[in-house]
């Protein structure tokens, strides 16, 4: 299992299967969890300088937001189109 050096990864009393290994990502490695640069571009373009009013309305609007995401190929591939991705897949 692949995971990043986040605090809550890392707990001393995680028991671990016989049948998995960790493999924690380096550091400061963006490009290695595509993921964090989706974080990245809802911070950047969905929630500057944003206030909400409740819970539910900064969730309809991360949701918005996801959605969005997931509808425009041109952001999907800014995001996650990494070149050791690409070759891993071919």
């Amino acid at each position: 299992m692949v995971l990043d050096n986040a605090g809550w990864h890392l707990g001393n009393e995680l028991r671990i299967p016989k049948n998995m290994r960790l493999l924690p990502l380096p550091p400061y490695s963006p490009e290695l969890n595509p993921m964090e640069n989706i974080w990245d571009e809802l911070r950047e373009k969905s929630f500057h300088d944003r206030v909400f009013e409740g819970l539910d309305q900064m969730e309809d609007h991360l949701l918005g937001a996801l959605q969005a995401i997931e509808k425009s190929l041109d952001i999907t591939k800014s995001i996650s189109d990494w070149p050791w991705i690409l070759e891993a897949l071919n």
